[in-house]
């Protein structure tokens, strides 16, 4: 007899797919995805040009768009850089949802340069701001130059994001592009033209019926003049309130920016120059307090509100034994206070519960007191707080904790 046999089959292999297993947060489900939006080139984008080119879809969310800009053709030999270049070349930034609702909307240093520097919505540690890209190059001789940036629109993980399948209904950008005076004070024969490319980072749509947290819920960026300006007599400021501009959300944070009455950011307020009002061009007060509805939340010296900032975020420390080394610099006459610190002393960037975001409402009123502030310079009779705040204005509640995880 022969004996019966058995065989046994085996299993067949998994397709090759990034599907997960149902059930958990939305990041699970949407993996990172970018795409191009467009390339507009250097002889069409020229110096005082405007640039609303309309943006694609992508199949997911966006959380927001790089830029980079690319200057070349210039012939000079003996190029000097305007104040604020090159994150000048631009002198109005819009970025609109498909409503029309201004995301964020300013002057280009601010938008392009401190947005991503002090918001953490770019990156982190040596990259939060984008003159540490490997994609940067500063302005040669000749006055060529290559930057980029971000727009951002998530401010934590996933929680901010803009859908962007629908073809019908998406963000618009719209750039205003600079006279060459505003990147160069002194050029012979200034580059053709700007090439601006814009990509988009997204989220893909989920492979399961999830939905980011909060869908619907925005950060805008709002850039504003506080009121009133700062009264100089040259040698030192008026002791008095400057008042932020009334807002209405929940605040993630506050940058502030000092400026003389020529338009140029004060300079030499380092800390370690000495108390403000010592050093020509110091323009903060030796002691500032933050009042929020007539309340001091912060009085304290301004160096060690520098300080504040350097644990918070890494901008102005110096690192040890490197000569004067900043890893990243603090850009004078700037300053910002993070509300994206509950997780620790740090503002970890995306990473982060909005517990302490500052709950506003339309009739709260911000302040900033100097008594007095700093020195100006014998001809500045006047100086000027901008206010460059982020706002989380949600749909619902306001999500709180790490939905993500």
């Amino acid at each position: 007899m022969s004996q019966a046999t058995t065989a046994t089959v085996a299993g067949r292999p998994q397709p090759q797919t990034t599907a997960q297993p149902s059930g958990g947060p939305f990041v699970r489900h949407a993996p990172d995805g970018r795409r191009a939006q467009y390339v507009i080139a250097a002889a069409s984008a020229l110096w005082g040009g405007f640039v609303s080119q309309p943006t694609v879809s992508m199949p997911g969310y966006c959380k927001g768009y790089r830029l980079q800009f690319y200057a070349s053709g210039g012939t000079g030999s003996s190029v000097v850089a305007a104040t604020d270049a090159p994150y000048s070349l631009a002198s109005l930034v819009q970025m609109k949802d498909a409503f029309g609702t201004q995301l964020l909307t300013g002057p280009g240093y601010e938008i392009l340069n401190l947005v991503p520097l002090y918001s953490g919505q770019f990156g982190t540690d040596l990259m939060r701001t984008p003159l540490n890209s490997p994609q940067y190059s500063a302005i040669s001789s000749a006055g060529n130059f290559q930057i980029s940036s971000y727009i951002p629109f998530e401010f934590a993980k996933a929680y901010g994001v803009i859908s962007g399948a629908n073809a019908a209904l998406l963000p618009v950008l719209q750039l205003n592009i600079a006279a060459s005076s505003a990147i160069y004070s002194t050029l012979s024969t200034a580059p053709t033209g700007v090439q601006v490319t814009l990509d988009s980072d997204f989220y893909w749509l989920p492979s399961a019926p999830t939905d980011p947290p909060g869908l619907g819920t925005t950060c805008q960026w709002i850039f504003q003049q506080a009121t009133p300006t700062i009264a100089s007599s040259g040698t030192t400021g008026s002791s008095q309130l400057v008042q932020f501009p009334r807002l209405g959300g929940y605040l993630t944070t506050l940058i502030m920016e000092l400026r003389d009455s020529a338009g140029a950011r004060m300079t030499g307020d380092s800390p370690s120059a000495g108390y403000a009002g010592t050093t020509a061009g110091q323009g903060w007060p030796q002691r500032p307090k933050l009042l929020v509805d007539g309340v001091p939340l912060v009085d304290t010296l301004w160096g060690t509100w520098c300080e504040d900032l350097a644990i918070a975020t890494g901008i102005g420390a110096i690192e040890a034994n490197a000569s004067s080394a900043i890893p990243v610099a603090r850009p004078s006459g700037t300053f910002a206070i993070s509300r994206k610190t509950s997780l620790a002393q740090r503002d970890f960037g995306l990473l982060d519960t909005g517990e302490i975001f500052l709950s506003t409402n339309p009739g709260t009123q911000i302040e900033v007191a100097g008594y007095p502030w700093g020195y100006s310079n014998s001809s500045t009779t006047y100086m000027t707080l901008n206010a460059i705040v982020g706002q989380v204005v949600p749909t619902g509640a306001l999500v709180q904790g790490l939905p993500e995880v």
